[in-house]
């Protein structure tokens, strides 16, 4: 009878096991929507930052620590891009799961190939990262590279799902692939054309639609913008008809607003993030059609000028 009992025990457990949500903590609300895409109804998600945060400078709270203890996979952007704030939380939780080189540890930037690989470090060259540019998932193919990554490793900690998670990416790599052509049709009649942003957040998605977004109001990555280097993009802006300027929730809306107003320049809410803005999220497919068609359409609007 005892042992009947134990047999009885053992294969609740492992039937109640076998149902459970993986729980999955993202660094950033880009990664929590791929985590979402590919996990489905196998997974519990959140993310540590806001989509309006910038994810350089997030203030590490008793919170944050408390939902990495729980986790049973940490997906983390890499590339330095938590640089500062990720490490002191990982050491306060203290989950083996989520340590370098366990299955739960994912790092997305170990997926894709960087760009902007700096030759030295220069500190004097503002907020530079060694390993190279951070901001890879606004790239819809380096995209589908993580959510592989994602998938073979939600596969490694809950095999149980393995087809479920294969089956998920089968149907975002489809999607993905559509919504690709269909920006690229958009963007397409503007192959080549300039655009300002505020940081340089955006080369991934610049070199994929075949754009120029390399013209900064900050001087150097990270640091304000300074009257005397205004002064030379606008100046720039006037002698090459530079006509767009992109702006992010958490960067300083008025300086982008008086750029915009001196040059004759279309102000374009920007967001790194999914549900960065009004109208781009929560899902990386809903995000990633409000950047293109708000670029798309601010481009069109400009080229009648």
């Amino acid at each position: 009878m005892k042992r009947f009992f134990c047999v009885m025990l053992c294969s609740a457990i492992v039937g109640a096991s076998a149902h459970e949500k993986l729980n999955v903590v993202t660094t950033t609300p880009d990664l929590a929507a791929i985590a979402r895409a590919i996990g489905g109804a196998e997974v519990e998600v959140i993310s540590l930052t806001k989509p309006t945060e910038d994810p350089h400078f997030v203030t590490p709270k008793p919170s944050l620590v408390v939902k990495l203890n729980r986790a049973d996979a940490l997906i983390e952007g890499g590339a330095e891009l938590e640089a500062g704030w990720l490490t002191p939380l990982l050491d306060a939780a203290r989950n083996p799961k989520l340590g370098i080189g366990a299955p739960g540890r994912i790092q997305a930037a170990r997926a894709v190939a960087l760009i902007e690989v700096p030759t030295g470090l220069d500190r004097s060259h503002g907020d530079v990262h060694a390993m190279g540019n951070p901001h890879f998932m606004t790239d819809p193919l380096n995209a589908r590279a993580v959510a592989e990554l994602v998938a073979a490793r939600f596969a490694t900690l809950a095999p149980e799902k393995a087809e479920t998670f294969k089956t998920n990416l089968a149907r975002f790599t489809a999607q993905l692939e559509s919504k690709l052509a269909e920006w690229e049709k958009l963007l397409a009649p503007f192959a080549g054309r300039r655009v300002v942003a505020y940081h340089n957040t955006w080369p991934y998605f610049a070199r994929r639609f075949n754009l120029r977004i390399d013209l900064f109001l900050e001087p150097k990555p990270g640091i304000p913008p300074t009257p005397a280097h205004l002064t030379e993009v606008i100046a720039r802006m006037r002698a090459e008809k530079v006509r767009v300027v992109l702006v992010e929730p958490y960067q300083n809306r008025k300086t982008a607003e008086r750029i915009a107003a001196e040059t004759g320049a279309v102000l374009v809410e920007f967001c790194q993030f999914p549900g960065g803005v009004k109208g781009a999220g929560p899902s990386y497919f809903e995000w990633m059609d409000y950047l293109v068609r708000a670029l798309s359409d601010a481009l069109a609007k400009t080229a009648e000028q």
